[in-house]
């Protein structure tokens, strides 16, 4: 049985959404799957000033766990493009685990989501990637075996790299994900966790 982690950061909820419909599908694939988040690194007062959800029940990750796991899912609205610096600083402490190769085989995948439909979703998961490869992870994203990314009947996130949603409606108001964006979230989830048990019955070689 594969042990996914769905690592994530949500300012409003977005991405805490995608992350639960994550989660939901690698346990469908019968894998245990947990949901933790980084750090917050906006002070409090400045945090609930921008009416950011502080109410999240799931516990903070730290770097020394990641190994533990088989997948890492990593979930980070996007942040001009690129991921939110919240990520990326848990990210940057992972220097010891790629010194001792701890994360080499492991499955990682992306998700994400933007403002807008040309917000930065693909910039922002394909760039997150650069850092699963330099730790020496294989990368999984979202097949077209989802065949929800192919609809041309509304408005919605997702793509060939992962999932994601819309969190503008166009307006400047709230846009929670679709169900086309949470059954692509399933998908991926129960995708990475099939990847991942293939891969804990022939694990990567290591070097001699």
């Amino acid at each position: 049985m594969a042990k996914v982690l769905v690592l994530y950061y949500s300012s409003y909820g977005h991405i805490e959404t995608l992350a639960q419909a994550i989660a939901e599908g690698a346990r469908q694939a019968g894998a245990t799957a947990v949901i933790k988040r980084v750090p917050e690194l906006v002070p409090e007062h400045v945090a609930q000033r921008a009416q950011y959800k502080l109410d999240q029940p799931a516990s903070v990750a730290t770097v020394s766990e990641l190994p533990e796991y088989d997948a890492v899912v990593i979930g980070t609205p996007t942040r001009f493009g690129n991921m939110a610096s919240q990520m990326k600083n848990f990210l940057d402490q992972c220097g010891g685990l790629w010194l001792e190769d701890k994360l080499v085989g492991k499955v990682g995948s992306v998700f994400t989501s933007t403002g807008s439909q040309h917000g930065g979703q693909e910039s922002t998961i394909l760039a997150t990637h650069t850092v699963l490869l330099h730790l020496g992870m294989i990368v999984v994203g979202l097949p077209y075996s989802f065949k929800g990314q192919l609809r041309m009947d509304a408005v919605s996130g997702g793509s060939p790299y992962g999932a994601s949603t819309l969190a503008d409606d166009g307006s400047g108001g709230d846009r929670q994900p679709s169900a086309n964006e949470l059954d692509g979230a399933r998908y991926q989830g129960w995708y990475v966790a099939r990847v991942a048990t293939a891969l804990s019955v022939s694990p990567v070689r290591e070097t001699q």
